[in-house]
């Protein structure tokens, strides 16, 4: 009876309060008798009821809003991946996702669906999210910029960095000359409009500059250190020139402004003395936690909200306050990245996107429908580029900097990104810019970030030397060259082990390089050294231990499939060794059919399968990953199956086909070097027939005698797999192996599969 007794009870309680509720239910109704109740009839069937109910809550502003950001998000995403898929970054691709789902394309050719999803109604919501958004961007902006290296160094930039500046400021001011008549609306004055101009051709993206900065390894270079300290300078100095126009323009004249700059300037000198203090205080307090305690949390989200409130109030816009919040930060990095990645998230995949779309719902490139209006449009770019390109060009080239490093510096500073997206709002917002100016000027931001690219590799393929082609030491290239490639730390040091077992008597005929590939946004640029020494630390040790030289390459990167098989393929190695990855629905359906990695979802694999060029339902016995650096680099490829590897002492090659002969070459380096003990098998006994393949065992038996064993009819069993240490197996056999889902997979040690050269 025990067991049933929770059953009992269950069901009497559900009875008993059912029978209450009804019985309250009937004795109201008794009550209606004495109040005006209208009971509502219609006539219309229960479909049109249903319809008509369906219709409304589609266009409650709650559902409007919510189906607004799923389409935002997802098309900011697709556009986003396709301009890093052509070395561009990712926020070309939200800014152009904007202008597609504003009036330029969707709405000129969707007009009704523009209308469903984006009704002017609802407008107001979708601005007022994204200017949140942007407040979290500002803040992760004012946060990530490193002000004790922008101490240290801007003796150095502070000339290129104001010249940066005020060069294509004045040049904006006399453009505005020229195009105020025509462009300028109604009551503007010349000083609000040219001003506006000014500072828009003055602005540099500093989150852009600086993950190109990452991307091409320009971080530890005297040239990387003197972009990102201009930038860090630029963008300070420009911020705080905005929030003096933003005084003028809502005051009308400077005179009339003096009073909003000088509460400004007190609001700086408040946070700068007194709150950046007592901030520092409460982040010291936080040292060596790896998490930040929720009321922490609290107290640094109220100084941003209370900064951006002040600065709002003030006249000089709230984002000046949020990145001024984020610049007086504890400057503990440790911290900074815990905070910044609590709200990153958020601001940059969530909130962001919202603002392109917003702002490409301004942008109506349609208006421009006359020749002359974009000869305008190219002037504007023109100037720009002048301005902001040439201007630093020439005074690094002035300062005593090679042209390359000039062109370089002056490519970089003229990134404007979604700085300039901002800056231009601010503008329509207040009125100053019409809506043709603003396309125009939202034209030329989207040219001058586009172009930072290609002009890089413009300027390299000119200033490249012939070293850069060729080794200049010809020794170089008769060593046998292994690169090792790892995600973390560990497995780094079990590569680098597993290279030294293939060439750890080769003395000076050998090079081996360890590289480690970030993520560009998995990092920021104040932390980017101390994440790649956290990285390399095992690496280094290791090498120590082994009395081994390794060399270090370090690259944060948006495509890491793709660098890594460049430089694989462009660097004349002999041998790339690699982990093999995990995949987070590796082995499920969804994986299978939506092509998910570790990435989330992988693009490229649907691209792949519309075309014909790949299976969505094959059961890869490798991850997407690793099926990406088989299929495209040009060199041998060893892939570990890590299962506790420590050594190569005891090796097992089985060889299921004359395609796997290429093998032993590789436990022929092992006995070399490692004298490792290799036992050979012959699993259709394809060895005792061809006699090449005998006089090959044979000579690696006369250079190593008992180091090599070969079987022809043993049976494998699992005490013998897990005696080994090492199994070398081709990529094809271990296809095999998944295939017939062998019991070898369980109980066969470290296995290193290695594609055909």
């Amino acid at each position: 009876m025990g067991k049933y007794k929770n059953l009992i009870f269950y069901i009497s309680t559900i009875i008993i309060f059912s029978g209450l509720m009804y019985w309250f239910m009937m004795e109201g109704k008794t009550l209606e008798i004495k109040e005006n109740i209208v009971v509502k009839t219609n006539n219309s069937s229960t479909w049109s009821n249903f319809v008509e109910s369906f219709q409304t809550n589609l266009h409650h502003p709650l559902a409007l809003l919510l189906a607004q950001i799923v389409t935002i998000i997802l098309v900011a995403r697709l556009f986003g991946w396709i301009c890093i898929k052509i070395k561009q970054p990712s926020v070309i691709g939200e800014m152009i996702a904007g202008i597609v789902l504003g009036p330029s394309l969707v709405g000129m050719y969707f007009p009704e669906f523009s209308a469903f999803l984006f009704p002017k109604e609802s407008l107001g919501n979708l601005q007022f999210l994204s200017q949140i958004g942007l407040i979290l961007f500002m803040y992760i902006v004012g946060m990530e910029l490193d002000l004790s290296v922008l101490r240290k160094k801007a003796h150095d930039a502070v000339v290129i960095s104001h010249a940066s500046i005020i060069i294509p400021f004045a040049l904006g001011i006399g453009l505005s000359y020229f195009i105020y008549q025509e462009f300028s609306p109604d009551g503007v004055q010349f000083t609000s409009f040219a001003l506006f101009i000014a500072i828009a051709m003055s602005i540099t993206a500093f989150p852009v500059l600086a993950r190109i900065v990452q991307e091409r390894n320009l971080q530890k270079t005297k040239l990387g250190t003197i972009v990102i300290t201009c930038a860090a300078a630029d963008d300070i100095t420009a911020w705080c020139i905005l929030a003096a126009v933003i005084a003028i323009v809502k005051a009308g004249s400077f005179t009339s402004s003096v009073y909003v700059i000088l509460m400004a300037i007190a609001y700086v000198f408040l946070m700068i003395k007194i709150v950046r203090p007592f901030l520092k205080r409460i982040g010291d307090l936080q040292k060596g936690k790896n998490t930040i305690d929720k009321p922490m949390v609290a107290i640094f989200f109220l100084t941003l909200i209370l900064s951006a409130y002040v600065t709002e109030v003030i006249g000089i816009h709230a984002l000046f306050g949020a990145f001024m919040a984020g610049a007086i930060m504890p400057e503990n990095t440790k911290f900074r990245t815990l905070f910044i990645d609590k709200v990153e998230d958020v601001a940059l995949v969530l909130l962001l996107p919202l603002f392109f779309v917003f702002t490409g719902l301004r942008t109506q490139i349609g208006l421009l429908n006359e020749g002359h209006l974009w000869i305008t449009a190219g002037g504007i770019i023109l100037v720009a580029v002048v301005g902001k390109f040439a201007g630093s060009a020439l005074t690094a080239k002035f300062l005593g900097i090679n042209w390359k490093d000039s062109l370089t510096i002056g490519a970089l500073m003229n990134t404007r990104g979604l700085m300039e997206l901002i800056v231009l709002n601010i503008g329509y917002d207040l009125g100053v810019l019409s809506p043709e100016i603003f396309a125009m000027m939202v034209i030329m931001a989207l040219v001058t970030t586009l172009m930072t690219g290609p002009a890089l590799d413009l300027i390299n393929y000119f200033f490249k030397s012939e070293k850069d082609n060729e080794f200049s030491d010809s020794e170089q290239l008769s060593k046998y060259r292994v690169l090792l490639s790892f995600d973390y730390p560990e497995a780094g040091s079990k590569l680098l082990r597993l290279a030294n077992y293939f060439t750890s008597k080769m003395n000076g005929n050998r090079n081996i390089t360890a590289m480690n590939i970030a993520r560009v946004d998995e990092m920021h640029t104040y932390e980017i050294d101390d994440y790649e020494e956290e990285q390399f630390k095992n690496v280094i040790e290791t090498s120590q231990e082994l009395e081994v030289e390794v060399n270090t390459l370090f690259k944060a990167s948006t495509d890491i499939e793709s660098d890594l098989t460049n430089i694989s393929n462009k660097g004349n190695y002999d041998l790339l060794l690699i982990m093999l990855g995990k995949s987070m629905y590796e082995g499920s359906i969804l994986g299978r059919l939506l092509g998910f990695t570790t990435k989330i979802i992988n693009p490229e694999k649907l691209l792949k399968t519309v075309k014909g060029k790949s299976n969505i339902f094959n059961n890869s016995p490798f991850d997407d990953f690793t099926l990406q650096i088989l299929d495209k680099t040009n060199i041998p490829v060893g892939v570990l199956v890590e299962k506790d590897f420590l050594s190569a002492d005891k090796v097992f090659v089985p060889i299921f086909s004359l395609n796997d002969f290429y093998l032993l070459e590789y436990a022929k380096r092992l006995i070399n070097n490692n004298n490792s003990q290799v036992i050979i098998l012959d699993i259709v006994g394809l060895i005792k027939r061809n006699t090449e393949i005998r006089e090959l065992i044979r000579s690696i038996e006369q250079v190593a005698p008992n180091h090599i064993t070969m079987y022809s009819d043993k049976k494998i069993e699992k005490e013998f797999l897990q005696s080994q240490d090492l199994m070398l197996i081709s990529k094809k056999s271990w296809r095999e192996l998944i295939d017939t889902k062998s019991l070898w997979l369980s109980d066969a040690p470290s296995s290193l599969i290695i594609s055909a050269p």
